[in-house]
């Protein structure tokens, strides 16, 4: 814990901006430090070379401490997550604080501590970023943005035109579990065993299958906020031009769903389908890779429940339609309004 003659987050503490100062020179600069961000210059200067992947994403999950995590791991895994989708390699990070007047300083520093965790275990050095304080009711505790920047892989060849018909759709883990873990929280439920957010940084896992697969994976994508389903709709609808107009078919008894995940979806009334995932990727491969692709994944660390579950068609195009275990079929729609708000 740093030695601050403070115990909470307060607006008016001192002046000159002693409080922020003391919150960058003997928490933030001290804990993150790298030779980037050991300037301590108004911005970061990069070298960089070739195809560059940029991204930013904000986060205000609630509550910002959860079962697996905290809004600190998450903003560092959602954004090099984001830029593992692109197909790149990550390597930078800013990082950037709201605050609400009133934070502990052992809630910051506990979020300072896994943001430091995050980063190392994804391999990104953190080089810019910026502190704010607002008023109490003005917030809550803490939200946190995050921008990154990444090198394309060289092998890398990721956009939904390359979507084609016969493909296969593979889901990299358990889906629902990063949404259900935070409303078990909200919710006050128990379970058997303890669920847990499947929060984690990607980008090692498919540095390596873009190493082996290569051009052959044609699109990546997070089902974060609004979950699968919604994911599947937008690539359906963002393929659906052309003369080649694409649907895509999945199947209900291939979906890899934990059972208290299932369970507590069933007792709060909501569809797996719809759950936020933060360490679950979507993959669309060529159709003759995909079992090898499955294979290799499983193998890689947050692929142990990878699977298969669906394939593009030229049938219904522009939809996403499920098969039930008992063989029904049913369109499965874009997710209407906000199903778990504050989720990430």
């Amino acid at each position: 814990m740093p030695k601050l003659d403070f115990d909470v987050i307060t607006l008016g503490h001192g002046s000159g901006g002693t409080l922020t100062h003391k919150l960058l020179e003997a928490g933030v600069f001290d804990l993150l430090k790298n030779p980037l961000l050991d300037t301590h210059h108004d911005g970061a200067i990069l070298d960089l070379t070739g195809k560059t992947a940029f991204t930013t994403d904000s986060y205000v999950i609630s509550p910002p401490f959860f079962p697996g995590g905290t809004i600190g791991e998450l903003a560092v895994n959602g954004t090099v997550n984001d830029l593992a989708m692109c197909g790149a390699i990550p390597r930078y990070l800013s990082l950037s604080f709201i605050l609400e007047e009133g934070l502990t300083m052992s809630e910051f520093w506990a979020v300072l501590v896994s943001i430091k965790t995050a980063a190392d275990q994804a391999g990104v050095q953190i080089v810019t970023g910026d502190t704010k304080v607002v008023e109490r009711g003005k917030g809550d505790r803490i939200f946190i943005n995050t921008a990154g920047i990444g090198m394309l892989h060289p092998k890398a060849d990721i956009s939904v035109g390359r979507v084609q018909p016969g493909d296969k759709l593979i889901v990299s883990g358990n889906i629902a579990t990063h949404g259900m873990a935070i409303m078990s929280v909200r919710e006050g439920l128990e379970f058997e065993t303890s669920l847990q957010s499947d929060t984690a940084p990607l980008n090692h896992t498919v540095r390596t299958l873009l190493d082996e697969f290569g051009p052959a994976i044609h699109l990546l994508r997070d089902p974060t906020r609004g979950g699968v389903a919604t994911v599947l709709n937008e690539i359906a609808r963002d393929r659906n031009v052309g003369p080649t107009r694409i649907g895509i078919d999945i199947q209900q008894a291939s979906l890899p769903v934990l059972e208290e995940v299932a369970g507590a979806c069933e007792l709060l009334g909501l569809d797996p389908l719809y759950v936020a995932n933060e360490g679950v990727f979507l993959a669309i491969v060529a159709a003759d890779v995909a079992e090898r692709f499955v294979g290799r994944l499983q193998t890689l660390p947050y692929g142990e429940s990878a699977a298969v579950i669906g394939r593009v068609t030229t049938e219904h195009p522009g939809q996403v339609v499920l098969t039930s275990r008992i063989g029904g079929r049913r369109v499965v729609s874009m997710l209407v309004g906000e199903q778990l708000p504050r989720i990430c």
